[in-house]
């Protein structure tokens, strides 16, 4: 079985209960979300839910009618390889910090085009967005520093252009 992952954007009526029942459908038929984020789009009657799960052509086929049967949806659309689109995710990290290590760990976080948003005696906050390649790599890189503790968002995507997805 391909258990390749798929990001998955979803258009619906920015209302109560709407993502309870977005979830439902997946939890219901066993389906797991590796990452989720959602937020208002430019229309304040409308949110965007991007997911990332995992599953073969299958699978996914039956998430994406699964989702289009739901009242509130009014638009799914998977991002597939080779499409022209732009995604992030957004990483807070607070590392430990002693004297000796801030510069390093400073420079290392500028490399990646992170900003230090917190500086405490003995950690720093570093603020991170990029693709999840990006992410991965930066929390590698502050293993060694000692985290202390992190968020993620989830991915977000966009198409390119003026293709509206």
């Amino acid at each position: 079985m391909d258990d390749k992952r798929h990001l998955i954007s979803v258009i619906v009526q920015n209302k109560a209960g709407v993502l309870a029942r977005v979830a439902g459908l997946f939890s219901s038929r066993g389906f797991n979300i590796d990452s989720l984020a959602v937020g208002e789009t430019e229309d304040p009657e409308l949110s965007r839910v991007t997911m990332v799960t995992r599953g073969d052509e299958a699978v996914i086929e039956q998430i994406r009618k699964q989702l289009n049967r739901l009242i509130d949806v009014l638009r799914v659309h998977e991002f597939r390889s080779g499409e022209d689109y732009v995604e992030r995710d957004l990483l807070l990290l607070r590392v430990n910090a002693p004297p000796g290590k801030r510069g390093e760990i400073m420079q290392v976080a500028d490399i990646f085009r992170g900003k230090i948003v917190d500086v405490g005696v003995r950690h720093l906050m570093i603020e991170l967005s990029g693709p999840e390649s990006k992410i991965n790599a930066m929390i590698d890189l502050m293993r060694p520093y000692g985290i202390k503790e992190m968020v993620r968002s989830g991915r977000i995507a966009l198409a390119r252009g003026n293709k509206s997805v």
